[in-house]
């Protein structure tokens, strides 16, 4: 197998043309092995490696399926093939990372919500009303369960915030918003203003209930809130989801879901509550949780199948002796959903070419173009993580399990969807404002005629949607590269509405499919960016930091002392 692998990447590589070298607004001030990887960079090899694992032939790329699994194989052979050593487990590229794959069986499991024993309406209707698994990880199992509406659901103690006063969790189905706490004009900046902080997230939401041993926890579904419409929503949730197994004993939900806004509205209405009301109560601190006299009930029958999934790490040694045992880290996730539901045309399969493809075809021409390059002082890693569309579990897991310590890591750099719409003269970097590393990434970019925006969408909660998060949380400074919205050659306001009409019409749907007449300029120059950054960050006297005060910082303090 390694010999095959070997030989389909190096064919391949014989084949991949080399691009010009971008042009910089200092071209004196890039060193000049990043001169010489810029000018490596081809878009024809990225364009050539989204083809292949946004094919059907890879259906998807769903963790656990033979599709995802020829990703990784394939993955695995362009590392060997650059001449990248093993980062994985036991001399190998990968890192076994165990999963449950769950699916509710939509036929045979039926919810309802009831009041005083009689149901409200009819029956739930899985994809249409209501998604959602049971996270106890049975096959089969019963709910009767109470529900409380807890506003955002949020606990924040640097905030003064808590949604539950005394309430008694246990075994109750806890009823959320899909956001933060609104900011004021008292406090414009409660829950960093009009930015999404991680309260806001759907994972926080079923974290939190966990943790307080509620028996469900049903999230309400709007557009504005959530980020993206319902159709996301249900194919999302609509097929086998995966998580880590669960630890003997350890409290879990019996059902973690959403509902759609218009059956909330018919569950307030049942209550004798009115549901914009009670959302205006929930942005203040004196909010009360409400008992709704509303049940959830049922039976939630799951279909468990145990796998493995890997994430698929390689390494490029240091040339310093001391410095080669601290590193660098690229990465992009290279799952996608797999098989779901199908779209109006019949397709079933979310190829997931630009989400996330792209990034993966990033990293591995980042990795080939590295190899042509003088080693830096540090090591340079490269992961293409698992499961980032389950709940960003490969990161995670490789954060918790990492190739060396992590407080030895002194950079992480993300790539998850790619748009190839052409140049940009901007791009985010959400978080990287918070590092230490921020005026060397100010130059860089400034060098390479780039200017930093701030993120265009911050009420999406970019920064913890990502694979990158999962580093942050252990104190590594990390963020994605996503390009910004001005792209070069097109009128004002294109880039947005692109955006715009891809979160409606393609995300997390069959027709997010490769298209032959993409620029892939715009990746070749994210990729040029990621090369100087890293570069800098490899050979920099320290490694960076969070700055003071921010909310990785104690982590990070704490990962550098570990790791002396």
């Amino acid at each position: 197998m390694h010999r095959l692998r070997s030989i389909i990447a190096l064919a391949m590589l014989v084949t991949l043309p080399v691009l010009a070298a971008t042009k910089t607004t200092s071209k004196d001030a890039v060193p000049a092995p990043v001169k010489r990887g810029m000018a490596l960079l081809s878009g024809k090899a990225m364009a050539a490696h989204d083809q292949f694992l946004a094919s059907d032939l890879l259906e998807g790329r769903g963790p656990g399926t033979r599709g995802d699994e020829i990703a990784q194989q394939y993955i695995a052979a362009q590392f060997e093939a650059y001449g990248l050593q093993p980062g994985g487990d036991g001399g190998t590229y990968f890192q076994n990372v165990p999963l449950l794959g769950i699916a509710t069986d939509r036929d045979k499991s039926s919810l309802a919500f009831t009041k005083n024993g009689t149901t409200i309406g009819a029956a739930l209707k899985f994809g249409a009303q209501i998604v959602g698994q049971n996270q106890t990880q049975t096959e089969n199992d019963t709910i009767d369960s109470d529900l409380v509406f807890v506003g955002h659901g949020v606990v924040a103690p640097e905030y003064k915030w808590d949604d539950y006063k005394s309430l008694d969790t246990r075994g109750k189905t806890l009823v959320m918003l899909v956001d933060d706490p609104p900011a004021n004009a008292q406090e414009p900046d409660l829950f960093k203003g009009n930015a999404r902080t991680y309260y806001g997230r759907w994972t926080y939401k079923y974290e939190i209930g966990t943790a307080k041993n509620a028996a469900g926890v049903i999230l309400i579904h709007t557009t504005p809130a959530a980020g993206y419409g319902w159709n996301v929503v249900s194919n999302s949730w609509g097929s086998e989801n995966s998580f880590m197994k669960n630890k003997p004993g350890a409290p879990a939900l019996k059902f973690a879901g959403w509902m759609t806004e218009d059956e909330a509205r018919a569950v307030f209405t049942a209550a004798g509550q009115d549901l914009n009301a009670l959302t205006q109560q929930a942005s203040s601190r004196s909010f009360q949780p409400v008992p709704l006299g509303i049940k959830l009930t049922g039976n939630i029958v799951s279909k468990l199948r145990s796998f493995n999934t890997t994430n698929v790490v390689a390494k490029l040694p240091g040339s310093d002796p001391k410095l080669r045992d601290e590193a660098i880290l690229y990465s992009a996730h290279h799952d996608h959903l797999g098989v779901g539901p199908a779209d109006k045309t019949g397709d079933t399969i979310y190829n997931g070419a630009l989400d996330n493809a792209s990034g993966c075809a990033i990293l591995l021409e980042m990795a080939r173009v590295w190899t042509q390059m003088p080693a830096p002082k540090r090591s340079v890693y490269f992961a293409a993580v698992a499961a980032e569309e389950q709940g960003l579990i490969g990161s995670a897991y490789l954060a918790q399990n990492p190739p060396l310590p992590s407080g030895r890591i002194a950079l992480g750099i993300n790539y998850d969807m790619i748009p190839e719409l052409g140049r940009v003269r901007d791009v985010n970097m959400n978080g990287i404002e918070r590092t230490t590393f921020y005026p060397a990434a100010q130059r860089i970019t400034s060098a390479l005629g780039l200017s930093i925006i701030p993120d265009p969408e911050p009420e999406q909660g970019h920064y913890y949607r990502s694979d990158h998060f999962s580093f942050g949380k252990v104190g590594i400074p990390a963020f994605s590269i996503d390009p910004g919205h001005d792209v070069i050659g097109k009128p004002s306001g294109f880039g947005a509405q692109w955006s715009t009409d891809f979160r409606a019409n393609n995300y997390h749907q069959p027709s997010d499919q490769f298209d032959p007449k993409w620029d892939w300029s715009e990746a070749v120059q994210m990729g040029q960016l990621g090369i100087w950054m890293g570069w800098e960050a490899a050979n920099a006297a320290t490694m960076p930091n969070w700055k003071a005060g921010d909310e990785f910082r104690a982590a990070r303090d704490r990962a550098t002392a570990a790791a002396k």
